[in-house]
């Protein structure tokens, strides 16, 4: 399983062979029909619509989580991450075109190719204060306003950037390396020390279950995970077991 989301009162993830599981709670859940054996990497929720993403330009639609139907992206490129914000999804993925790859939708089912300011493959994107951030395969980072025109950023790493987060008022993004990274809109970014050398995967952001308050969250390889209240100050979390 590659990603997960809520939206509707339902949570859906995506991942290998079309996979694709919804549930109510986060406990019990249900195997769906894709329609597809592609892998789905990314998946998320905006404007009353599931949209999930994959391998050779996949891209499928649902309102409830449950009935799926394939659309139009218009390429055949891997998709990797996706999101919403300002009435907008943005995509993004390969660069086997030359430049990474990303489109743009306001409903999810007409979709429209924009010009990218990386040449190499874009990993994850993610929105917050206004701003849609997009994170690549060698450590760049370009951000846009209405994911249309994007501008490329200096992150100050050359490792890839695989996950990001929003929270706090303050962008998280978590690199192959084992650094984070931190912005508050986007356009300059902090090195962060983790506290562990191994590549993190992805960064989530939410409430703590034992006191409610605000935490930042990255998970990685050999079992890595890494706290923070801030996004500035890392804790290396001890989770008793050493796994991809």
């Amino acid at each position: 399983l590659h990603a997960v989301t809520y939206g509707n009162g339902t949570f859906v993830t995506v991942g290998n062979n079309g996979t694709l599981l919804t549930s109510p709670d986060g406990t019990s859940w249900t195997s769906r029909s894709s329609g597809t054996s592609t892998e789905l990497n990314g998946v998320t929720y905006g404007n009353g619509t599931f949209v999930t993403v994959g391998w050779d330009g996949t891209l499928l639609t649902s309102s409830d989580g449950t009935t799926w139907t394939s659309r139009t992206s218009g390429t055949t490129e891997a998709l990797f991450g996706i999101t919403y914000g300002n009435g907008t999804f943005v995509v993004v993925g390969d660069n086997d075109s030359g430049s990474g790859t990303i489109l743009t939708s306001a409903d999810g089912i007409t979709w429209t190719s924009r010009t990218s300011a990386s040449s190499n493959s874009l990993w994850d994107v993610n929105y917050g204060n206004n701003t849609f951030v997009a994170s690549d395969s060698t450590g760049g980072i370009i951000t846009s306003s209405d994911g249309i025109s994007w501008t490329s950023r200096t992150s100050g790493v050359t490792s890839g950037l695989w996950g990001g987060a929003y929270g706090n008022s303050k962008f998280v993004v978590s690199s192959q390396g084992g650094k984070i990274l931190t912005s508050s809109g986007g356009t300059t970014w902090t090195s962060r020390n983790s506290g562990t050398s191994s590549a993190l995967n992805d960064v989530a952001f939410g409430k703590s279950l034992n006191d409610g308050t605000n935490l930042f969250a990255a998970v990685g390889v050999n079992g890595a995970v890494s706290t923070s209240p801030d996004g500035t100050t890392w804790t290396t979390e001890n989770i008793g077991i050493t796994i991809n």
